[in-house]
């Protein structure tokens, strides 16, 4: 039993930043914008969080610092595609690269350096509940988060009037225009929550998940996040499940290498990027209901009548 808890803990902690960056990206692309640079987003945001706890000593002040610097960093997509008019495609691909390089140069000098680790918060009475209270509710704060922003994206989009807005905006931009919407600034907002949550994502890496800093530590889970919205067809709660059914994934190929299973470790170290492609193309043959649930502007850009 013990065994089984310390493997569903893992699974819960590997599948919370997927979740998130995923969820992200989510309403990014429920406004009708394509951000491809979740992964950039996401190692900015671990670096800046290990970075700021370290300097106050606080993994709380580290988890506002990822959320900033996230934000922040979509910023810069946001105003090179919504106000410049760039291409999303290789705006995004372009700020992946970028993230990457500069979390390298900032986090030059915190490798090896000891992390300050993100305590769980205890649930006075059901904490003590068997497997059910460590797993649910011993965990950290960011694990909370998660489960709200779930449940809060999923009121927002399809039982409030700025969801429903938001949504008529990814529809169709032009037609959202003429009826009076601001279609600019609703995607920025979109974009921000994009980056504020991919940046939440990658602090919960470098606080939570592995509390150091190592170059590179977000590993493709941006790239998993972005297959998980299409995964999930652009709905809260599916993404939950997927988010969980891919950190399973990821988790189980360690411990497949930990019980000496007889297959070459590249192949199971490969198998959270190989599900993905699997689950890609089982959507793929799917299209109709991926094509009903797709925002239809979706990476087009708009350009308002001046």
């Amino acid at each position: 039993m013990m065994i089984i808890e310390a493997i569903l803990l893992t699974v819960i902690t590997a599948s919370t930043p997927l979740v998130i960056a995923a969820l992200g990206e989510l309403v990014t692309e429920r406004s009708g914008v394509l951000n491809l640079g979740v992964e950039g987003m996401m190692i900015i945001g671990a670096v800046c969080a290990f970075a700021a706890a370290q300097a106050s000593g606080s993994p709380f002040i580290g988890v506002l610092a990822g959320v900033a610097a996230g934000a922040a960093f979509s910023l810069l997509f946001g105003f090179l595609t919504l106000t410049l008019v760039a291409n999303q495609v290789a705006t995004g691909l372009a700020l992946t690269i970028l993230g990457l390089g500069v979390s390298g140069m900032v986090g030059e000098s915190l490798v090896g350096v000891p992390g300050v680790k993100l305590a769980p918060i205890a649930i006075p009475v059901l904490a003590d509940i068997p497997i059910v209270g460590p797993l649910f509710f011993k965990q950290d704060i960011i694990f909370y988060l998660s489960i709200a922003l779930v449940v809060g994206v999923n009121w927002f989009l399809f039982k409030s009037r700025a969801g429903l807005k938001l949504r008529a905006i990814g529809d169709s931009h032009g037609s959202a225009h003429t009826l009076g919407l601001p279609v600019i600034r609703t995607r920025y907002l979109a974009v921000m929550f994009g980056g504020a949550c991919a940046g939440l994502a990658g602090a919960q890496l470098s606080l939570v998940y592995t509390p150091q800093w190592v170059e590179n530590m977000s590993a493709g889970r941006g790239w998993i996040a972005l297959a998980l919205v299409v995964f999930a067809a652009w709905r809260p709660w599916r993404l939950l499940a997927g988010g969980y059914l891919f950190g399973a994934v990821t988790i189980g190929q360690l411990h497949a290498q930990a019980f000496g299973i007889g297959l070459p470790s590249q192949f199971l170290s490969a198998l959270p990027y190989a599900a993905t492609i699997v689950v890609l193309i089982i959507i793929s043959h799917n299209r109709r209901t991926t094509l009903i649930n797709t925002p239809a502007s979706l990476g087009k850009p708009f350009v308002p009548d001046r």
